[in-house]
């Protein structure tokens, strides 16, 4: 007898576990594990932070704390350079944005305060 759950999409009972996931072969429905440890950790791992420990989200407004040499060139992203409407994707550089005068650039939450 299997301690799993059935399948809140047509009750099949053959469904397993993928990761944190439940899913069913029959249908094909994913659902999350009702734990209340899958559900934090999967929160915890998206809360990016500036330097002074602020939580970021999409379409926020921030100022760069440090000059940012940029790569393969010569210009500089100054001190006090403010970016809007950021957006925030995994990988080492988590902010994706905008800067007026240079482009699209990926920046580290680290060299960043929220505005």
């Amino acid at each position: 007898m299997s301690a799993l759950p059935h399948c809140p999409a047509c009750d099949a009972d053959y469904t397993y576990e993928d990761g944190a996931m439940f899913v069913c072969p029959m249908c094909g429905h994913e659902w999350a594990q009702s734990g209340d440890d899958a559900a934090s950790s999967a929160e915890d791992s998206r809360d990016i932070r500036d330097a002074h420990g602020n939580v970021l989200i999409d379409g926020d407004t921030i100022t760069v704390i440090k000059d940012l040499k940029i790569k393969g060139s010569s210009q500089v992203v100054k001190v006090g350079t403010r970016v809007k409407n950021i957006r925030l994707v995994d990988g080492d550089h988590d902010i994706d944005c905008k800067i007026d005068g240079i482009g699209a650039m990926k920046l580290k939450s680290e060299f960043v305060k929220k505005a």
